[in-house]
């Protein structure tokens, strides 16, 4: 009568296959930690990105109010010359109001002061131009932050969810995670090609 194998075949084939599927388990850990890695990267650059276009909105935001300052100090100027001219009138129609001619240097500064006013005036229209143009600057790059903003919010999840991956090892999570950075990349390119526009 033959011998038996002393070595438990089923459970010699249990421990291959337990060897081969914890082998395929790292292979995929492998996988999800390099798109985990890429993910990671390019919400790096976005956040750059972000951060970059924030900074120059503030920095036109703070020019647009300057220009905002200027123009209101021009006004200023302009009322404060409105009401030199004024002063003149009232005192030339005082001299009129008593029956004597005004002296010739009344309506002469009244003139002056008018003259000067629509000078003001060109250069407070000016500033408020420069304002507008900066403030809509400022307004687009924000736009654009926004962009970056939710990029890079997308692509941490896709980071937290193939994390979970990696420790559940469980593929439709995984995809899940592939599907939301792929969502981040194509809207950090909108956002990009938007920008040369």
């Amino acid at each position: 009568m033959p011998e038996e194998p002393e070595i438990d075949t089923d459970k010699l084939h249990e421990a291959i296959q337990d060897e081969l599927e914890h082998d395929e388990g790292a292979k995929l850990v492998r996988v999800i930690a390099v798109t985990t890695a890429i993910f990671a990267a390019i919400a790096a650059v976005a956040a750059l990105l972000a951060g970059g276009t924030a900074n120059e909105a503030l920095i036109l935001e703070t020019e647009s109010t300057r220009m905002q300052v200027e123009a209101s100090d021009q006004w200023a100027y302009y009322q404060a010359k409105g009401v030199k001219a004024a002063v003149q009138e009232a005192a030339r129609t005082s001299w009129l109001s008593i029956g004597k001619e005004p002296p010739a240097q009344y309506s002469q500064t009244q003139k002056r002061y008018t003259d000067e006013q629509a000078e003001i005036a060109k250069k407070a229209k000016e500033k408020e131009k420069q304002r507008d143009e900066k403030a809509a600057v400022a307004a687009h790059l924000l736009h654009r932050h926004h962009g970056f903003a939710n990029t890079v919010a997308l692509l941490q999840v896709a980071i937290a969810l193939g994390a979970v991956a990696a420790l559940s090892r469980i593929r439709w999570i995984w995809y899940a995670s592939i599907m939301l950075g792929a969502t981040a990349i194509v809207m950090l390119a909108v956002t990009m090609i938007g920008a040369r526009f």
